[in-house]
């Protein structure tokens, strides 16, 4: 007989534009975007960038270990700022969530959200290609050659409007 399979802690989404966001949840963001860009995939890269206060801020807080903490996250940016679409970018999942489908659940919210931002509108990112045919899932299909960004393969998707 086989152990139970404990379950995986509930998600509390907070959607927020910048000035929304309290000084706890932007030191987590900024932590774990640190965590993962800055240490984990070694891109040395100007990760504040002027983009975050113009975005909305997708957050998914979960309870681990008797403590709230954001284990994953994504920022949405308005048209004109980083293409000419909206789009979404600063996609993560912190270690400990990873493997347990929040990456996906992240991903299909934040689709969610920016199209409902957004009506009708393209949106474009930049991917990491190995993670092409995961965004691919969404309708994101393609639309540039492979380019390296932080020593790191990158490909520009498209989800049309």
């Amino acid at each position: 007989m086989s152990a139970p399979v404990p379950a995986e802690p509930a998600v509390e989404w907070q959607w927020s534009a910048f000035d929304e966001l309290d000084t706890h949840a932007l030191y987590e963001i900024l932590a774990q975007r640190q965590d993962v860009f800055v240490l984990e995939q070694q891109c040395l890269f100007q990760d504040m960038d002027g983009v975050d206060q113009l975005s909305h801020h997708l957050l998914a807080w979960q309870i681990r270990d008797g403590r709230r903490v954001l284990s994953a996250y994504l920022r949405s940016v308005p048209p004109g700022i980083c293409f000419a679409e909206a789009s979404l970018g600063r996609v993560l999942c912190a270690r400990a969530a990873r493997g347990t489908g929040l990456g996906k659940r992240l991903f299909a919210e934040g689709v969610r959200r920016i199209v409902a931002q957004y009506p009708g509108q393209p949106v474009r990112i930049g991917a990491q290609q190995y993670l092409e045919q995961f965004y691919a899932g969404f309708g994101f299909q393609t639309c540039s050659q492979p380019y390296l960004e932080d020593a790191i393969w990158h490909v520009e998707m498209v989800r049309p409007g």
